[in-house]
């Protein structure tokens, strides 16, 4: 357990930079999405070619990724069905639907090194394949459509083709599939422009936090969908696919993961609510900081 405390307390300093930060005014909210646009266009798309690069695939792994975009369906139809219920502004109701369906699997790559070992953390950045393919398409699709800076009859479908991270995981494929190689000069760039994503993310959201208690509520209820819903779902479809093993604790665990930094920079990018993105966000991560862990040091004894 030691060893996951290790890792998150840099998560949360640079959050506690971004507020104080802000708190100082040395930085504004309004620097937040100059932070974010260069997380999405520039260290994103490092991060994803290397991780694909990195994974060692076999085929009867394959189910996990499946399985993580089966999650993010499920999430979707369930958060779907409540916007009647919550009568939310569509600006606000986007940054909920958005933020039930994206898991941070990428948070949990170094937990699952560090509980499981390399086999654990290939099977993560497996789930997290499939969880990133759905953010940049159907996610992303969810966010155009609530957003306030779309006309509501036409969908722009050439934003798409702007998004880097999907041409990067293009990219990284056709290296995968052809057996390419990247020089150790590439792997290095590739590993010095992906490396300040989280830390990015993180004081961003610093300068994003403003804990509104008229909102808690639904940001809560947004939080329970994300981790709790998905933690049931996650668990019952591992069960009628006879999962087992790291297997079993990769997607169950991943199942109940934090709602995913992209719910900010996507809330930035197409004017959904963005304070409620960060309460999102922040609630779910602070959470998430002694859930996961908690999580993986269950599961581990019950699955391995």
């Amino acid at each position: 357990m030691t060893e996951f405390v290790l890792k998150i307390v840099p998560l949360l300093l640079a959050f506690i930079v971004g507020l104080g930060a802000k708190k100082l005014k040395l930085l504004k909210k309004e620097d937040a999405p100059i932070l974010l646009r260069f997380v999405l266009t520039v260290s994103i798309p490092a991060f994803a070619i290397l991780a694909i690069y990195k994974v060692e695939m076999y085929a009867s792994m394959l189910i996990i990724p499946i399985f993580a975009m089966g999650i993010v369906m499920a999430m979707y139809f369930i958060s779907l069905s409540l916007k009647p219920v919550l009568k939310l502004p569509e600006p606000m109701f986007g940054s909920f639907l958005v933020g039930t369906m994206i898991m941070n699997s990428a948070f949990a790559l170094p937990f699952f090194k560090a509980a499981f070992g390399d086999e654990g953390l290939a099977r993560a950045s497996l789930f997290d394949l499939g969880n990133s393919f759905m953010i940049f398409t159907f996610s992303y699709y969810n966010a155009i459509k609530y957003g306030k800076s779309e006309k509501k009859d036409k969908i722009e479908w050439k934003k798409f083709l702007r998004m880097m991270p999907l041409w990067a995981m293009v990219i990284a494929f056709v290296i995968k599939v052809f057996s390419l190689r990247i020089p150790r000069v590439g792997l290095d760039f590739l590993e010095l422009i992906g490396a300040p994503t989280v830390p990015l993310v993180m004081v961003a959201l610093g300068l994003y936090f403003e804990l509104k208690l008229a909102n808690l509520s639904k940001a809560l209820l947004a939080v329970f969908i994300r981790m709790g819903l998905g933690l049931g779902i996650a668990y019952l479809g591992a069960l009628a696919l006879g999962l087992s093993g790291y297997d079993k604790a990769t997607v169950v665990v991943c199942g109940a993961l934090p709602i995913g930094f992209n719910t900010l920079i996507f809330a930035d990018l197409e004017n959904m609510d963005r304070e409620f993105a960060a309460t999102m966000v922040s609630i779910s991560l602070l959470i998430s900081l002694i859930y996961v862990p908690f999580l993986l040091y269950l599961f581990s004894g019950l699955f391995i």
